[in-house]
């Protein structure tokens, strides 16, 4: 393929591209239908299509919209990725440092869910005993998501 075709074609891949506000609405959608594989699925590749189109500011919003959805229905795997994914676009797309961007790290950072731990275990030891367990590996996977996230924005 001749480079002016090549070029032709990626231009047209950018300006083809449907605005942001409806594929956030529809993804969304799909998380509040308990899709979250499938539209966390969509939401990388959506936004590694805007990525490779230079459209910076459009793949932060559909990450920034991906990562705090999926963690405000506790999916915070899912969240995370996407939170590294904004960070990791700031990079790719040689994004100044701003209060605005700052802000949108923040926002994600405070929608990781917090975990509360039972303070002490009572007469039924067995079943607080498997609560405090299943808490306790809960908020191990918040942490090292949250983790890689926050590691993610400092570099």
């Amino acid at each position: 393929m001749s480079r002016s075709l090549s070029m032709r074609g990626s231009m047209r891949a950018r300006r083809d591209l449907p605005p942001p506000e409806k594929t956030i609405e529809r993804l969304e959608s799909m998380v509040d239908g308990g899709n979250f594989y499938e539209a966390q699925q969509m939401y990388k590749s959506t936004s590694a299509r805007y990525i490779a189109a230079q459209k910076y500011s459009e793949a932060l919003d559909i990450l920034q919209s991906g990562a705090l959805v999926q963690l405000k229905h506790g999916q915070v795997t899912c969240g995370g990725e996407l939170a590294v994914l904004f960070v990791d676009t700031l990079i790719t797309g040689e994004l100044p440092y701003s209060e605005q961007i700052f802000d949108r790290i923040r926002k994600m950072y405070e929608a990781f869910p917090r975990v509360t731990v039972p303070h002490f275990l009572g007469d039924d030891y067995d079943d607080e005993g498997h609560q405090l367990s299943e808490a306790i590996s809960a908020a191990k996977v918040r942490a090292e998501s949250c983790s890689s996230f926050m590691k993610a924005a400092i570099r």
